[in-house]
């Protein structure tokens, strides 16, 4: 035997083809619906109209199921490849506006010294500027790829049923939830920084008042791997917050407590997904596309910061930054807009509810498609009398005595 056989509908061309994610933990959680069987591009067709009428909704490169880590990694890519012009459109403006204020922060914020720090000298002259820099610099790219990832929930959405995406089109759709949008990605990141800031309170007060030193670091060994926990698990919580009030237009509170729901459960592998895109986004965005524009950088003007070459320093290091995070930021974006729609799946059954609803008049790029169905209780029949209590059961009989012959 060569392997398994997978059945195919007979007197039919089509060819039925096992489900990509394979068995374990990325295959899907419930099967595929009753009455249809793959096609050879991975969508699904009637069986009882002979395999012509494909069964809605259609399926792109992206399969419509429960999706694989692996999956999640690749479709995240194929969405940056079926759309180039929208997703890195998007990108680059959120990039620019972030690394610029990045950059213009440190000069009007900062004392001297720390704007010659912009520039990669290989001894640097202070740490604490540099620092700050550092930590003002990963928070405002991490609340632009949050903001990037509810942008990039109707690509997903249109990219899963296979139907092409303009930028006017995600604006369209994007637009009346654009503020909230804003304000949940800074509040999701409030919350975690929150919650991470919390633990640290004993240590800062130590070091505050001048307290002993051995208390103020049993504090610190204490505090901080509490609040590095607690700062991911929120995080990884609260993330699918996003997408969802894009995609279904809900509220601030409402998209957080949609993301508290969503993950439960599912906790460590959201947390693995994003770790993995993660290590992709910060290995790819600093090594293979970071690196060129330092080393033209150090080429170019060296450890000179004064005048004319702290200005060209910094622009370098500034377009290098807005070139590599464009790049890079909506992966990992991307890879946030299909978790939040792998949840629905997995947690909801949502493939198959819409596979399930009548296609007639309903666009699967309708966004109006993601939202919620809440189905009204069915009253009661009329005419039929109220339920009877059951019977009582026989009172037990006194035990006999056993005749022996």
């Amino acid at each position: 035997m060569s392997g398994p056989q997978h059945w195919t509908a007979p007197d039919s061309a089509v060819s039925s083809r096992p489900p990509a994610g394979g068995s374990g933990e990325g295959a899907p959680e419930h099967p595929a619906p009753p009455g249809a069987v793959g096609n050879a591009a991975g969508g699904a067709v009637s069986a009882g109209s002979g395999g012509a009428e494909p069964v809605w909704p259609p399926e792109g490169e992206i399969p419509f199921r429960p999706l694989g880590v692996a999956e999640l990694l690749d479709g995240s890519i194929t969405c940056i490849r079926r759309n180039p012009r929208p997703v890195l459109g998007l990108s680059v403006l959120i990039t620019a506006i972030v690394q610029l204020l990045n950059s213009l922060g440190g000069y009007l914020v900062l004392s001297d010294a720390a704007q010659e720090e912009l520039t990669p000298e290989p001894l640097m002259r202070t740490l604490g500027a540099q620092a700050t820099l550092g930590a003002l610099g990963m928070l405002m790219s991490a609340y632009g790829t949050l903001v990037l990832a509810g942008l990039l929930g109707p690509v997903v959405a249109r990219t899963l049923v296979d139907r092409p995406v303009t930028l006017r089109q995600v604006w369209r759709d994007v637009r009346p939830a654009f503020g909230r949008l804003l304000v949940t990605a800074a509040v999701v990141l409030a919350i975690a920084l929150l919650a991470a800031a919390l633990p640290l309170l004993p240590f800062v007060a130590l070091l505050a008042t001048g307290g002993p030193a051995a208390v103020g670091v049993l504090a610190a060994l204490a505090g901080f791997p509490v609040a590095i926990a607690l700062m991911i698990w929120l995080y990884v919580l609260l993330v699918p917050a996003l997408p969802a009030v894009v995609m279904e237009r809900l509220t601030v509170a409402g998209a957080l407590r949609r993301a508290w729901w969503l993950s439960r459960g599912r906790w460590w592998r959201s947390w693995g997904t994003l770790l993995l895109a993660l290590i992709i986004t910060v290995f790819m965005g600093f090594l293979a596309l970071r690196l060129p524009f330092l080393v033209a950088q150090l080429i170019l003007f060296g450890e000179d910061t004064t005048g004319g070459a702290l200005l060209g320093s910094l622009a370098v290091d500034t377009l290098g930054r807005i070139v590599s995070w464009s790049l890079i930021i909506p992966f990992d974006a991307g890879v946030i807009a299909l978790l939040y729609a792998d949840r629905r799946m997995r947690r909801e059954g949502f493939d198959l509810e819409l596979h399930t609803r009548a296609p007639d008049g309903l666009d699967p790029a309708d966004l109006s498609a993601w939202r919620p169905v809440e189905f009204p209780a069915a009253p009661a029949a009329p005419g039929y009398p109220p339920p009877v209590a059951p019977a009582a059961p026989f009172p037990p009989q006194p035990p006999q005595p056993e005749v022996r012959p």
